[in-house]
């Protein structure tokens, strides 16, 4: 029974997972830029990767149910990067997990250009795309989201528009943009909301600063800004639950720790390493 029971939450979160991942990390998740004026170019980046495990936890079980590595490389005037996630050898029995996010980033002002997401997940494969135009303030995303079954058959071709007003990030360019907030200057409870772009819809995201914590495990410690995500479809309703991340108050400003809540269980997702 207990191993049925296992089994089913397992299925749970492996349905859920690649959702929260992409917030937090996946993410996003993990994920942020302002409509309030702080600098977007605080931080520059060099060439990397940082590798992340997910754990998934509930009750006396904590295994880990994925893996994901997060890539950027740099131009003079463009940052590329990408995330690549897939789920353990045992999970792909339940629900098999492999997608990819690819993205251009302006280094000047640290714009967004392009957001790709290409998912494979269970027997269905998707492909969501934003193509960014500024006109000002005016922010307008040109999407295109198509799906395929597992025959192959297209069973989604649309294309829609999204609009915001002020900085505006998708779930990828915004993994670099939380990097470059000014934590060190925020008192705790300090509150600031973004727009952030899917090829679905346009969110609201509240970021809240929770003051400084070490983060252990793996035998290792760190020291570390608390945040809090909260995603809203217009500042009240929420889209999903909050989310917290962890990011190292070192010069490089690493994503630590990500964790958010399932329908059964908790998943987890640790840095475990950069590779350049």
């Amino acid at each position: 029974m207990r191993a049925r029971t296992v089994a089913f939450a397992h299925n749970s979160y492996i349905n859920d997972r690649m959702k929260i991942m992409r917030r937090i990390l996946i993410y996003s998740v993990l994920l942020l830029a302002m409509l309030t004026a702080i600098p977007a170019s605080a931080t520059e980046f060099d060439n990397e990767s940082l590798h992340y495990k997910v754990m998934y936890k509930w009750g006396l079980v904590n295994k880990q149910a994925g893996r994901a590595t997060l890539t950027l490389k740099a131009s003079p005037d463009k940052y590329y990067t990408s995330l690549t996630a897939r789920s353990e050898k045992w999970a792909d029995r339940f629900f098999m997990v492999r997608d990819t996010l690819k993205g251009e980033i302006m280094r000047d002002g640290f714009k967004p250009v392009i957001y790709q997401k290409r998912s494979h997940e269970g027997g269905d494969h998707k492909h969501d795309v934003v193509r960014y135009v500024y006109n000002g303030a005016r922010v307008t995303g040109q999407c295109t989201r198509k799906a395929w079954d597992n025959k192959g058959k297209m069973t989604r071709n649309e294309e829609r528009t999204l609009e915001a007003y002020g900085t505006t990030v998708d779930m990828l360019s915004s993994f670099y943009y939380m990097r470059n907030l000014p934590y060190q200057n925020w008192k705790e409870g300090h509150v600031v909301t973004v727009n952030i772009y899917s090829g679905k819809r346009k969110e609201l995201l509240t970021i809240k600063y929770l003051g400084i914590e070490n983060v252990k495990y793996d035998k290792k410690s760190f020291r570390c800004y608390k945040i809090r995500f909260q995603f809203t479809s217009d500042g009240r309703n929420k889209t999903s639950d909050d989310m917290d991340a962890w990011i190292s108050v070192d010069t490089q400003r690493i994503p630590v720790k990500l964790e958010g809540k399932l329908k059964v269980g908790t998943v987890r997702c640790f840095y475990t390493g950069t590779s350049e």
